[in-house]
């Protein structure tokens, strides 16, 4: 047995990587392109469900919310 302690070396491991948050961003970004599409599918069509366009907005603001940040973690600003 090692006298490490087990957390002490998978600090780093709990911490996503770029190539992950660089994946979950481009799934973010495919979904949130999906629900726009199927909001102004909605929205053509006449037959509109109000809520349902309403909640499906939300999501993809919240969506947008989450891209917003995973770019941020990728690419922090640099202070000058």
């Amino acid at each position: 047995m090692s006298n490490e302690t087990p957390d002490a070396d998978n600090d780093e491991t709990l911490e996503p990587t770029q190539a992950e948050l660089q994946v979950l961003l481009n799934r973010l970004r495919a979904e949130h392109r999906r629900i726009d599409d199927e909001i102004k599918a909605l929205s053509e069509n006449g037959a509109a469900d109000m809520l349902k366009l309403r909640r499906m907005k939300k999501v993809k603001l919240s969506m947008k919310d989450q891209i917003v940040y995973l770019e941020n973690q990728i690419t922090p600003d640099i202070i000058a």
